[in-house]
């Protein structure tokens, strides 16, 4: 593989369908990879995962991934796994409850109480889904809440850890002040001893213990890295840490991660603030929007042969606001808001296009709405997720934001917590410039003004009608107005 001994840092990232381990070198060589696939049980707005399922998945994945390099000293691994699942452990740190997923609805009513104590919380986090937790598992005495990863660095160090405050802010610690929130916490009557002990990311929180060793193929005595959450993970991934950089992850559904010296404030809590292990602020939001629109319009489409079909109709004859599901997060806060197709397209070709651009409107009011905040926007972007493959959605996305993007070659989470694992031993000065010796730029795509004033009317047209139905706050389609003739990353 063209690399000769020396140390090797070990990223595990904990997805929806799958397990992913990456091998990699400091300079960013890749030098093994492993995935295991996870299953999951949906019943209505209820997502489930099995426990014991994600540790089969990493001890398979890992092995894949290590393969018979005896030659490399792994320096380090670290966990990242998907923002809001939680579960029930005992006092041996084994699971007493399924792993209710990031996107589990059931906890609507617990989520009100939580924001009636005090709380800035979202539906679908991790504390409303501790309360249901409590309520169902008779009070939850003598039990501990865990984060996904939490489960997995138990088996892998054989002991209780502490979890890290990327994925403890959606069970509501406080980041700014490292703490939880006690007194907004007193007021839900949770047990005591549910909440576990935190730490920044990049933490040492134990190592490898001789059972996972044998488990996994991971080497007894490999330093386990206190992790971060799968979107975090995704912008170590991507380089953008420097302030006024940002990561737009594209799949599902829209994800953007940036980069800031202090939290970006929004009271109406579309927008939080992870901390970065070096004290720095990642503000971000997750938008409802995505690829899961196309998937729903045309579950049998070849994407390229439609991407092809689609340069036809810029911009296309219909306006779409392309939801995966129902409800909004982001760039606003509405659980009533529904996708919609304003017009009858002409052909599938039409709406393809008009689905692929509706998502980059709704990317570039989310970076206006952020420029409303006060966010830092004139670093770098860069696009990473499975859209990201497709080049004619990159060009188109460039073209509507009015801005270059970076495409990396390799842009998985687990990357992220390979260069967080290198950070946390001292291997970098900064995870800034441990990711930046990791990460690979592919392409850099430039925008064609000419086609950024083309889609300037739909856009416009599309806040217009996101402001018209009560979903999108006058403000903010004010602003997003007034720099239609700017290019996104202009003050």
């Amino acid at each position: 593989m063209g690399y000769e001994g020396g140390e090797a840092w070990l990223g595990i990232d904990l997805g929806t369908q799958s397990v992913r381990v990456l091998l990699v070198a400091g300079e960013g060589t890749l030098l093994g990879s492993g995935s295991a696939p996870l299953t999951g049980h949906r019943d209505g707005v209820r997502h489930e995962q099995d426990p014991e399922e994600w540790w089969r998945a990493v001890c398979a994945a890992a092995r894949a991934a290590l393969g018979a390099r005896s030659d490399l000293r792994i320096g380090a691994l670290a966990v990242c796994g998907t923002s809001g699942t939680v579960l029930l452990t005992d006092g041996s740190g084994r699971p007493v409850s399924p792993g209710l997923m990031y996107d589990d609805g059931r906890a609507a009513p617990e989520a009100g109480r939580a924001r009636d104590a005090g709380l800035l919380v979202q539906n679908g986090w991790g504390l409303p889904k501790a309360l249901w937790l409590v309520g169902e598992y008779g009070g939850a005495r003598g039990l501990r809440l865990a984060h996904q990863p939490d489960a997995i660095v138990h088996r892998l160090t054989g002991g209780p850890a502490p979890t890290d405050s990327s994925h403890a802010l959606k069970t509501g610690y406080d980041v700014e002040h490292d703490t939880w929130p006690g007194e907004a916490l007193s007021r839900l009557d949770l047990p005591d001893g549910l909440l576990p002990e935190v730490v920044r990311p990049g933490s040492r929180i134990g190592e490898v213990c001789a059972a996972a060793a044998e488990a996994t193929g991971i080497p007894a005595g490999t330093p386990v890295i206190a992790g971060m959450t799968d979107g975090c993970a995704a912008q170590i991934a991507s380089g953008a840490l420097r302030e006024g950089s940002w990561n737009s992850v594209l799949g599902t559904t829209l994800v953007l991660k940036g980069a800031a010296s202090k939290p970006v404030r929004d009271a109406t809590g579309v927008v939080y603030n992870h901390r970065a292990p070096d004290g720095s602020w990642l503000p971000g939001g997750a938008s409802s929007v995505g690829a899961g629109a196309l998937t729903a319009h045309f579950p049998d489409a070849t994407p390229a042969v439609m991407d092809s079909a689609a340069v036809a109709f810029e911009p296309a004859s219909v306006l779409a606001y392309p939801l995966a599901s129902p409800g909004e997060r982001f760039p606003f806060l509405a659980p009533d808001a529904t996708a919609f197709v304003l017009g009858t397209p002409a052909s599938d070709a039409d709406l393809w296009a008009a689905l692929l651009q509706g998502v980059g409107y709704t990317e570039r009011l989310c970076l206006d709405s952020l420029h409303a905040l006060g966010a830092p926007m004139d670093g770098t972007l860069t696009f990473t997720g499975g859209a990201a493959r497709s080049a004619y959605w990159n060009r188109l996305r460039a073209d509507i934001l009015g801005r270059p993007a970076r495409v990396p070659e390799q842009t998985e989470p687990a990357l992220g917590m390979a260069a967080l694992a290198a950070y946390g031993m001292g291997a970098a000065a900064t995870l800034a410039d441990a990711a930046e010796r990791m990460v690979r730029i592919r392409t850099l795509v430039e925008p064609r003004p000419a086609r950024t004033a083309l889609f300037a009317g739909p856009y416009a047209r599309l806040v217009d009608e996101l402001e018209r139905r009560g979903w999108l706050p006058t403000p903010v389609a004010a602003h997003a107005r007034a720099r239609l003739d700017l290019d996104t990353a202009q003050s």
